[in-house]
């Protein structure tokens, strides 16, 4: 598919394997059940586009933007994403474990609820953002910046507070211990 005009378009449990999409304008598209299997997205448009209980799984996602974005449900397992943009992006549920999102400027998102499971967050900017009740375990975090961040209810267990910034990030009394614990530190009831 190249330079198509998918604005709008409703997909629909439609399905896709191993398909490049170069150019595709997929501005306010729904798709609901749909599934993309080893599809490349080149240059694509996925701005104001609603996706729910869709399945973008082991994609490539290179150039594209995702500007208000919505996806709810979704698993995205072993997409890979590539000088892309997400400005106000928002992500509930769904299972993006596996993903590669190194260095990826994902400030002010909002994630709720996904499972992000060994994902390639390394350097990844999340400043401002909200990332609560995610399931970051395994997660690759290495120089990862959390400035500000509400993390609250999500797994921080594979955060190591001397490689990445959490200046002012929103946590609990709970993931307070765990960090403490990243940092050496022996966390004992009174």
């Amino acid at each position: 598919m190249r330079a198509e005009d998918w604005q709008g378009r409703e997909l629909h449990g439609e399905h896709f394997v191993r398909t490049a999409f170069v150019d595709v304008d997929l501005t306010e598209a729904r798709s609901r059940g749909a599934v993309f299997d080893e599809c490349v997205f080149r240059g694509c448009a996925f701005n104001c586009s609603i996706h729910e209980d869709s399945a973008f799984t082991n994609c490539t996602f290179t150039r594209s933007t995702f500007f208000e974005a919505t996806f709810t449900g979704c698993k995205l397992v072993g997409s890979m994403f590539d000088r892309c943009t997400y400005k106000l992006l928002r992500v509930t549920g769904g299972d993006w474990s596996f993903v590669g999102l190194a260095g990826a400027d994902l400030r002010g998102v909002t994630i709720s609820g996904t499972r992000l499971r060994e994902a390639d967050l390394t350097g990844t900017r999340f400043e401002g953002a909200s990332l609560t009740d995610v399931d970051l375990s395994g997660a690759w975090l290495h120089s990862a910046d959390f400035t500000g961040c509400d993390l609250r209810g999500s797994d921080l267990s594979a955060v190591d507070p001397l490689t990445s910034t959490m200046n002012g990030a929103i946590i609990t009394w709970e993931q307070a211990s765990v960090i403490a614990t990243g940092l050496g530190l022996d966390v004992r009831p009174e």
